[in-house]
């Protein structure tokens, strides 16, 4: 089921790490609200960046826009946002969505892969929020969405540095929340647990019966799911809600 909110048309929504996975659907769904969507796409990906512009518009996006920055450059993010600004208007909603991941147990991690994964997961979420805050500042109905994970909550074997860049989205979550709730200015994350994708999809059964036996749902959730939920921390459907951080994950982690 997917609902609508009225004032999420037209809005001018940026979603980083949107060519793939939740992000897409994330994208995809706020283009059904009839957003305008941006989303970044780094350079060499330009054939990506414009068949998913095509795709946006198809599925009812008021626009889409495609901008060329790393979320680790935060130059080239502050270039390209403020050129997009000057000439589109304010970015009034944020999804700090892009992620990578580099599974290691804690003997074998490697300084470089802890390095990406923060400066990605974390960092990149930091100055890109920094980066918009002066804009969000001068215009109304700011939401934030960060999108964290039920491991940032719990821990993971494997995955420290992982874990610990997706605890530190909800510590920004929080600072920000309170540093810019006095301009109307909301913050919010969401922590999903297993979310059926393709990397889920390419388990074999005994895998994913192990996963399922830790989920008393009994099911992997649905991108549409997390979907919903974003399009509504996004919406003044959510008006009085900030600082929150709410699990999306079928009960795994009660």
């Amino acid at each position: 089921m997917n609902v609508t909110y009225a004032d999420l048309k037209e809005k001018k929504i940026l979603i980083t790490g949107a060519t793939r996975g939740i992000g897409k659907a994330l994208a995809l769904s706020l283009a059904t609200q009839g957003a305008h969507v941006v989303f970044n796409f780094r350079e060499g990906k330009e054939d990506a960046a414009n068949s998913l512009k095509d795709e946006l518009k198809s599925a009812g996006a008021t626009n889409a826009t495609a901008l060329l920055f790393d979320i680790t450059n935060t130059a080239q993010m502050k270039e390209a946002l403020d050129a997009f600004i000057s000439e589109h208007g304010a970015i009034t909603g944020l999804v700090n969505n892009a992620g990578i991941s580099k599974d290691q147990i804690v003997l074998r991690m490697k300084e470089e892969d802890v390095a990406q994964t923060i400066d990605t997961n974390l960092k990149g979420a930091i100055m890109l929020s920094q980066v918009l805050s002066r804009s969000f500042l001068k215009a109304e109905d700011v939401s934030v969405v960060n999108i964290s994970s039920v491991v940032g909550l719990m821990g993971n074997a494997s995955q420290i540095a992982y874990s610990a860049s997706k605890a530190g989205l909800i510590g920004l979550t929080k600072s920000y929340a309170k540093e810019l709730a006095s301009r109307n200015i909301r913050c919010n994350a969401i922590c999903p647990g297993f979310i059926q994708t393709d990397m889920t999809d390419s388990l074999n059964e005994k895998a994913k019966e192990a996963y399922l036996s830790q989920i008393p749902l009994n099911r992997f959730g649905d991108c549409q799911e997390v979907a919903n939920l974003v399009s509504f921390l996004l919406s003044k459907a959510s008006s009085y809600i900030t600082g929150e951080v709410i699990k999306i994950d079928g009960g795994i982690y009660i």
